[in-house]
């Protein structure tokens, strides 16, 4: 099969046959249909201090068709269309029992969809219902980082909040903040490029980039925020999410930051603030995430700037590593 590999720091994915996967007990191989290109594969294929193995397909955020079980498999079958949850765990442990694989001590972060087979766990596949395409069903996976960012601020109906970052996390926190009751919902980012999104996803208002971000959140809002989300992952972003919201409020980290930060703490400390990081999600939150692109939603679908083939996908890749006009990215294997 073909396949996207990565083969060493600093070289686009190099396109390549590789071995067909074989099925062995409780796993299925699942012919990939699409699949998002997610920033943290671009950090993974850059940061010296998580570095992906050499040699990795990588490629989480994916949806495809069941062609090969194993044996033992009985919840999925053949010709099932699925969403997969890229968290590979032990299955016996009490996370794992209780909907929540993240939090094994064995998780492990899959990958295999840039290629055009794939190969998981049956206890990962989430049967997608079949009013969904392809492309709805690789956006499952970052509706459902979304829906655990809001699900671990503590949001309550009306509450004023603030999200930095206009990305598809960003985005995505947006959508799930208007369903589940905020009240006004403000965005702000580095440049304007995505305001009218931002809007359809949900925002209330858009706040323009200045020098003083806080500030200038706080005076379009008419006050500080009861909740900010960070969902852009660089430096500086966390004191300025401190810096934005009220008294005992909270802020909920979601961005992925490989570097070192530094906040001044009495910032936090003067306004008991809450930090409160946000990674991956339940089983249950995954399921809850096809639900609304079921019931016709189609902000999600907004999110996709392009698609491309399996074959043109590395320097595309490469050319997300600089701000670009694209937001979620698909792969046709």
């Amino acid at each position: 099969m073909k396949a996207a590999v990565f083969k060493e720091r600093g070289q686009p994915l190099a396109i390549e046959d590789i071995a067909d996967p074989t099925p062995g007990p409780g796993e299925v191989v699942l012919e990939v249909g699409r699949c998002g290109i997610c920033g943290s594969d671009l950090h993974v294929t850059d940061e010296p201090s998580h570095l992906a193995p050499f040699g990795k397909v990588l490629g989480h955020e994916y949806a495809g068709q069941v062609i090969a079980i194993g044996k033992g498999v009985e919840r999925i079958k053949t010709g099932d269309n699925v969403a997969v949850m890229p968290l590979s765990s032990c299955g016996q442990c009490a996370n794992c029992l209780g909907g929540e694989p993240a939090w094994c001590a064995e998780r492990q972060i899959d990958g295999g969809g840039y290629a055009q087979f794939s190969l998981t766990h049956e206890r990962q596949c989430v049967k997608l219902p079949a009013t969904l395409s392809m492309e709805d069903g690789a956006l499952v996976e970052p509706m459902a980082v979304g829906l655990h960012t809001v699900a671990q601020s503590g949001l309550g109906a009306g509450d004023r909040v603030l999200v930095y970052g206009a990305g598809p996390i960003g985005l995505a926190t947006v959508f799930w903040l208007k369903r589940m009751g905020a009240g006004m919902i403000a965005v702000t980012a580095r440049t304007t490029q995505r305001k009218e999104l931002a809007l359809q996803m949900g925002a209330d208002l858009f706040v323009t980039p200045s020098d003083d971000p806080p500030a200038a959140a706080i005076e379009a809002m008419g006050g500080p925020a009861d909740i900010v989300f960070e969902c852009v992952g660089v430096s500086g972003l966390l004191q300025q999410s401190i810096l934005s919201v009220r008294m005992r409020g909270t802020v909920v980290l979601a961005g992925l930051c490989f570097h070192p930060d530094s906040i001044v703490p009495a910032a936090a400390v003067v306004r008991e603030a809450r930090i409160q990081p946000a990674a991956f999600y339940s089983l249950a939150e995954f399921q809850h995430a096809a639900e609304p692109l079921d019931q016709g939603a189609v902000e999600p679908a907004m999110m996709v700037t392009d698609t491309v083939d399996l074959s043109d996908m590395p320097p595309v890749f490469e050319a997300l590593r600089e701000r670009t006009t694209q937001c979620k990215v698909m792969v046709k294997p």
